[in-house]
């Protein structure tokens, strides 16, 4: 598995991964990200260039919009990875995200605190 910045032909799968995960994103914040380096893909196989998209995460400058794994590729790593890729690409990111994924964000060493709205939280990772 390799993590990379997404290329304009990745764009459906990257879509079908968010949508999978059911999160919503507009196709043109994840268009955009491939243009500019934020959209990451973590691809299967052992070329870096090639692969079947396993994971995806959209960046919007430090802001992390979504991060989504198939989900039968769930629990390898992948997500981790992403998030991982993302934290060699800016020196800050932040993510606000449900208590359900609360657990990931605090293992990745997110400083988390809660949000006005029920069962929501802002994480930050330096």
């Amino acid at each position: 598995m390799h993590v990379r910045t997404a290329n304009a032909d990745e764009i459906p799968a990257v879509m079908n991964v968010l949508d999978g995960a059911v999160l919503s994103i507009a196709v043109e914040t994840v268009r955009a990200g491939a243009e500019d380096g934020g959209t990451l893909v973590a691809v299967s196989g052992d070329d870096e260039t090639d692969g079947r998209v396993l994971g995806a995460l959209v960046l919007d400058d430090t802001h992390i919009e979504a991060v989504a794994v198939r989900r039968r590729r769930r629990g390898q790593g992948i997500g981790t990875a992403l998030v991982e890729a993302a934290l060699d690409r800016r020196d800050c990111v932040t993510a606000e995200f449900d208590a359900d994924v609360r657990p990931f964000y605090e293992a990745l060493g997110f400083a988390i605190e809660p949000l006005e709205e029920p069962d929501r939280y802002r994480g930050v990772r330096e």
